[in-house]
């Protein structure tokens, strides 16, 4: 099962956003700024140079780390701790010097039957985190 979300517009360079967004460990101190309705699905979200852990309740444990980045424009991510294996990409392109725009993809290995319940609350999530991710001030990171 594949979900993209929608482009996102950023008001930042291209360089800037994947240098930040490569190097999640810059993420930590933006933890603070996480939406309310995204910190009640996650007990714990950390970040290092090479992934992000997170545990959410019904969930469990979900680590993702970078196995794969082509700069300036893509940054892959692979579950290793997870209930289902699966993939997340971003995707970053100019629209000019100063500002650019993201898309961002997961592609998971959810059984046949499991595909109608998690179709919607896959989709709305990634199009959370997208937003987010979009909205960051990648200048005073």
């Amino acid at each position: 099962m594949e979900v993209a979300s929608n482009v996102k517009q950023i008001p930042f360079s291209q360089q800037m956003v994947y240098d930040i967004l490569s190097n999640p460990s810059r993420l930590e101190k933006m933890k603070e700024n996480i939406p309310a309705d995204m910190k009640d699905k996650a007990d714990a979200v950390t970040f290092t140079e090479n992934g992000i852990n997170i545990t959410a309740p019904g969930v469990g444990a979900v680590a993702m780390n970078i196995i794969e980045r082509e700069e300036p424009k893509t940054i892959k991510f692979q579950a290793s701790v997870a209930m289902v294996k699966g993939n997340m990409w971003i995707q970053l392109l100019p629209t000019s010097d100063t500002s650019s725009k993201m898309k961002l993809t997961i592609k998971a290995d959810v059984p046949f039957f499991m595909k109608g319940m998690v179709q919607k609350p896959l989709t709305e999530g990634v199009e959370k985190i997208a937003d987010m991710l979009a909205m960051l001030p990648y200048n005073t990171i």
